[in-house]
């Protein structure tokens, strides 16, 4: 295992910045996930690390060595693709011995390499299948096969569940959680899926048009985000903003407008009006099961108001109901974004 540490990292195409200035150092043995929309900038940054993509501008370290000049296949790293990039030809045994085969590693080391592989990916009875015999989630441990077999000082993983169904994405995420306990070494997730960030990491690095906007622990993020941009893209549902009403100061000059931000599950159904009561009309319900979702609209705010429910509603489509929001359980935010102190 290793760290890996940017210093001031710029990555241009062109005129078009689309790593910033970033600095960020990764600990031994940390999984550190890299969160955001599309575009901004998480791939890149992973590809820089890897060795694919090469830097306008910083220096790169894994294991406290300069990177920036060490050519990919030299860098301690392996790196599992969004796409499974199988040999079709070739055995699982065969695709995920091939790296070491072209390096020309004996026989017997390889088959050894590959067999610790398979029986830490349950893939033992699968060696001598070919990829089309195989379902989706059995390839992309093939994949995560091929990089362990390498025994590489940091792994790194662009976005492998995306191809996956519902059900086989939450599988796979345990058993990455799972890999990462057992071979105790670096990993640097990339996805753009909130979820998997916030069950997979103990670090998130959440960018935005190629900036940090905030890196911690995901409860970190989620309870005390930085900015409202965080604050949105964390959780799910997301949260609700609401537009608070400018007040004005001692002087009569009106101060800026702030934004309320309150998370589904802090605001109250009501059995009825009280004093702080707000009134709204229910225009969607969606029952989940386990809890139940009323998308809920406000005299005089624009977006419909998420609540969520625990377990079946009784509520339906069309009618009234009163809200209680509690700013305590909220996030007060500046017109420029910035989470203040309550």
């Amino acid at each position: 295992m290793a760290s890996v540490e940017l210093e001031q990292v710029s990555k241009s195409f062109g005129k078009t910045e689309v790593i910033k200035d970033m600095s960020l150092a990764i600990k031994e043995r940390e999984l550190v996930v890299f969160v955001g929309p599309s575009g901004c900038g998480k791939s890149t940054l992973l590809r820089l690390i890897a060795g694919l993509e090469e830097m306008s501008a910083g220096t790169l370290r894994i294991g406290g060595k300069v990177m920036n000049q060490t050519p990919a296949a030299d860098r301690g790293v392996a790196m599992v693709f969004q796409s499974y990039a199988l040999y079709p030809h070739m055995t699982v045994a065969e695709n995920m011995g091939f790296a070491l085969k072209m390096i020309g590693t004996p026989k017997a080391e390889i088959d050894r390499k590959v067999a610790e592989a398979a029986e830490i990916l349950d893939l033992g009875d699968l060696l001598q299948r070919k990829p089309r015999q195989l379902s989706g989630g059995q390839r992309q441990r093939v994949a995560i096969g091929r990089a362990i077999v390498r025994k590489p000082d940091v792994f790194l993983f662009d976005e492998p569940l995306s191809n996956l169904d519902a059900e086989l994405r939450a599988r796979m995420r345990v058993e990455i959680a799972r890999l990462h306990k057992e071979l105790k070494t670096t990993m640097i997730y990339v996805t753009h899926d909130q979820v998997e960030a916030m069950t997979l990491a103990d670090r998130i690095v959440l960018l935005n048009k190629g900036r940090i906007e905030q890196q911690g622990a995901p409860l970190d993020l989620y309870e005390a985000p930085a900015n409202r941009f965080v604050a949105g893209f964390l959780g799910q549902p997301r949260m609700n903003f609401i537009a608070v009403a400018a007040v004005p100061d001692m002087s009569g000059v009106t101060r800026e407008a702030f934004t309320l931000g309150l998370r589904p599950d802090a605001i109250e159904i009501l059995d009825g009006p009280r004093p702080g009561a707000v009134p709204g009309r229910i225009i969607v319900v969606e029952q989940l099961g386990t809890s139940t979702l009323l998308h809920v609209q406000l005299a005089g705010v624009a977006d419909l108001v998420t609540v969520e429910w625990r377990g079946k509603a009784a509520h339906k489509a069309g009618g009234d109901v009163w809200l209680g929001l509690d700013p305590a359980k909220g996030h007060l935010f500046a017109a420029d974004g910035r989470r203040l102190a309550l």
